[in-house]
């Protein structure tokens, strides 16, 4: 009996029947196949066929050349979602990332060529068939995440499918099989002919779909993943990691952000120098390589401070929190409240919610209130041109001392006040 979960959309139907009608087998095949028999929702449902590409492409009029020469052609729906339909194939040559495939093979052949038994589950939508000749469903009950056939050969036939197999596991609350672990740790070694921008992917999968990341990076870390791969993180401690899992889930409005922040909170046990080379050497874009970096330098220069502060006399001063917005930038206030009080959610003890709670909220009603930025001050470079202070380093200097002045006292922050206070301290520079 099929699972009342397997219910592809129509438009995935209708395809699946024009290939049918037309002569040739059709399946769906794939995650979609899997989060449905796991009652999860899924929108990107792919088939197989016994189809060439030519021929998918003659029986449809709205198809994209997706991957041709590895048997794929998008294929648009009635809605204009795209549905990769893929010729049944098996591989003749693989040089442990990429294969040469040739078709004319089963569907079962095709199967066998998948990376874990969950993937390797194959559904006709209009017979209402379930095709599984890995016992994929039975992995399913289990929670287990095992390879198709020989697990050596099927990481060196692709060596990203060690990193998907943590990242199912983690996602899934799944255990990865003996043979399986043993394999992904024989393949750490070679995980290095992985380009630096798939490695990056796989990182963000994690921190975006993993509830608790660190339980996928325990296993980058054991299986030497990390080693081969950003050395840096090689013996990142569990503090750190235990630190990712306090941060939540990106969610489609606040994906950048957090994200970001789960990062920094990986990257939390070096200086910022040494995240940024190694986000750099993962190709992570400059905006994102700036910020995950500036939270990790700004965390070595103030966590353990406030730590203290919150331990023996709770939130600090309003005049010290100016300071400590002017150092974080404005932009990056809320941030880094959000990552300190992760790190610090879990130590031993941890710090009292509220209080981080308390932080947070007066940290952020300075940072946006109050003058912390040159820009805030009562008077700019052309006021004091005009009070008779040349141009250059010294007017720089005077504004760089006068924004520290009212970052101690707000009050001071008026035009008269300003003025005068530049008027002097030129005066004194000039003595």
């Amino acid at each position: 009996m099929t699972p009342p979960t397997l219910r592809p959309p129509g438009q995935v139907v209708e395809i699946a029947r024009t290939l049918q009608l037309a002569g040739f087998e059709a399946w769906c095949v794939g995650g979609a196949v899997r989060d449905a028999l796991l009652g999860l929702a899924h929108l990107d449902w792919d088939l197989a066929t016994s189809a060439t590409p030519q021929e998918v492409r003659r029986l449809f009029k709205r198809t994209v050349p997706v991957g041709i020469e590895f048997g794929t052609v998008g294929v648009l729906d009635r809605d204009g979602r795209m549905h990769e339909v893929t010729t049944f194939r098996h591989d003749v040559q693989t040089d442990g990332r990429h294969a040469v495939v040739q078709f004319g093979a089963s569907l079962d052949e095709d199967l066998a060529r998948r990376d874990f038994t969950i993937n390797a589950i194959a559904y006709d939508p209009i017979a209402k068939q379930l095709r599984d000749p890995f016992e994929g469903q039975q992995d399913l009950g289990r929670r287990m995440v095992r390879a198709v056939g020989v697990a050596d050969e099927r990481m060196r036939e692709d060596r990203l499918r060690a990193l998907r197999a943590i990242r199912f596991a983690a996602r899934f609350d799944f255990t990865i099989d003996d043979a399986t672990w043993n394999a992904i740790v024989a393949s750490a070694p070679y995980l290095t002919r992985l380009s630096p921008e798939r490695v990056r992917q796989e990182l963000e999968k994690t921190v975006e779909q993993v509830v608790c990341p660190s339980v996928a990076f325990t296993r980058w870390r054991d299986s030497g993943a990390f080693g081969a791969l950003i050395p840096s993180l090689a013996d990142v401690s569990p503090s750190a990691l235990a630190s990712v899992d306090a941060l939540p889930l990106p969610t489609l409005a606040s994906r950048p952000l957090r994200k970001l922040l789960r990062f920094a909170a990986l990257f939390g046990g070096l200086d910022g120098k040494s995240a940024e080379r190694a986000l750099r050497a993962l190709r992570f874009s400059n905006h994102d390589i700036a910020t995950i970096s500036a939270l990790v330098e700004r965390m070595t220069v103030h966590g353990a401070v406030l730590e203290a502060q919150f331990r023996s006399h709770g939130v600090p001063a309003d005049a010290a929190l100016r300071a400590l917005a002017a150092s974080l930038g404005r932009l990056r206030a809320a941030g880094f409240s959000r990552l300190l009080a992760a790190r610090l959610a879990v130590t031993e003890p941890p710090v009292p919610a509220p209080i981080l709670r308390l932080f947070h909220r007066r940290l952020l009603r300075v940072a946006f209130r109050d003058a912390i930025e040159v820009a805030d001050l009562a008077v700019d470079g052309d006021d004091l041109r005009a009070a008779g202070i040349a141009a250059g380093p010294t007017l720089g200097r005077i504004l760089q001392a006068l924004i520290a002045e009212v970052i101690e006292d707000p009050s001071a922050n008026t035009r008269d006040a300003l003025l005068a206070r530049a008027r002097a301290m030129a005066s004194v520079g000039n003595a």
